[in-house]
């Protein structure tokens, strides 16, 4: 029976255990070697400086396949519980990742604004501007996929907050040499022989532009939308007569946390001075972790004073004797 004491492993360093263990676990040299992306011969020099620090075979000399001898066997147990701890010790050290935000606009809004006063005021924590597709507004938050989101209404409001912010302006979409081009604003009256593609489909969109371009006629559309595909081929009037659509940011219901308070806040025009929650405590935790400055600035000389003439004696007088 051997008489190896496994806790010997315990001072060796746990790259030379993580080579042995994958060895031990493949049975093959070449495919360890592989999998730690060093060459075979490292790895077979590796596990000799190994057995010989040990004072035992840890793998059967000549055996093929490879395989662990009775130490071996002792050793991969008692190396595997060394690297988890060693591997838990450094997620417990590791510091928690700041808190960050999640979120998703639709096409036609454009968020740049916001996530660099955002920038400014909270630049420890993520923000992270997820593209979302209209027809996916209502199911990314309800999933958790973003906290907030730009959304197009109408939106169920069922569980859901929405904080209307702007309408956008509906426009008529034609062809460059179409007639209609030549007015300032359409009504839907000039529009009643001509051929008017849905526009409805946000998300398809760039492919109602396309038909019109392709086969005339005209598609309504916001004008945030006929911006963000624009064609030389096409241009874009105002439309009387038409509602308007609307732009609100949402978030699902009982989520608020201090970061989706912050933003909301700042979507409404919040001042960083008014802030509250994560970005108020920011500029006094910067400045708490900046060591104290030392006042070098040198005090002024004291202003000398006139010398003091006798009560009345005259400049330059030469007093008696």
């Amino acid at each position: 029976m051997s008489d190896f004491d496994v806790t010997a492993a315990d001072s060796i360093d746990l790259a030379r255990l993580r080579r042995f263990v994958a060895v031990a676990e493949e049975l093959h040299f070449a495919r360890a070697a592989k999998g730690l992306r060093i060459s075979r011969q490292a790895l077979s020099a590796t596990v000799i400086e190994l057995e010989n620090e040990l004072g035992t075979r840890v793998f059967v000399p000549g055996a093929s396949p490879t395989q662990l001898t009775e130490d071996g066997a002792a050793l991969l147990t008692h190396a595997r519980a060394l690297i988890s701890a060693q591997e838990q010790a450094e997620r417990e050290q590791k510091p928690e990742a700041p808190a960050s935000l999640r979120v998703g606009f639709v096409p036609g809004v454009t968020v740049s604004k916001w996530a660099r006063i955002w920038g400014d005021r909270l630049p420890e924590h993520p923000l992270e501007v997820v593209g979302v597709a209209q027809g996916e507004q209502e199911s990314a938050l309800r999933e958790g996929r973003i906290d907030l989101c730009f959304v197009r209404l109408p939106i169920g409001r069922t569980a859901m907050n929405a904080i209307p912010l702007w309408q956008e302006t509906p426009v008529a979409v034609v062809q460059k040499d179409d007639a209609l081009s030549l007015l300032e604003t359409i009504s839907p009256a000039d529009l009643a022989e001509e051929r008017v593609q849905d526009g409805s489909d946000i998300d398809q969109a760039v492919d109602t532009l396309a038909l019109v371009a392709a086969i005339g006629g005209a598609t309504i559309v916001p004008q945030s939308i006929a911006r963000l595909h624009h064609r030389r081929d096409l241009v874009y009037r105002p439309i009387s007569d038409t509602e308007f659509t609307e732009i609100a940011l949402a978030w699902p219901a009982g989520t608020d946390s201090e970061l989706l308070e912050e933003f909301v806040g700042i979507v409404r025009g919040r001042s960083a001075t008014s802030s509250r929650g994560v970005a108020a405590a920011e500029p006094e935790r910067r400045a708490a972790a900046k060591p104290a400055r030392k006042n070098t600035a040198k005090k002024p000389a004291a202003k000398q004073q006139p010398a003091r003439q006798g009560k009345g004696r005259k400049p330059g007088a030469r007093r008696g004797r």
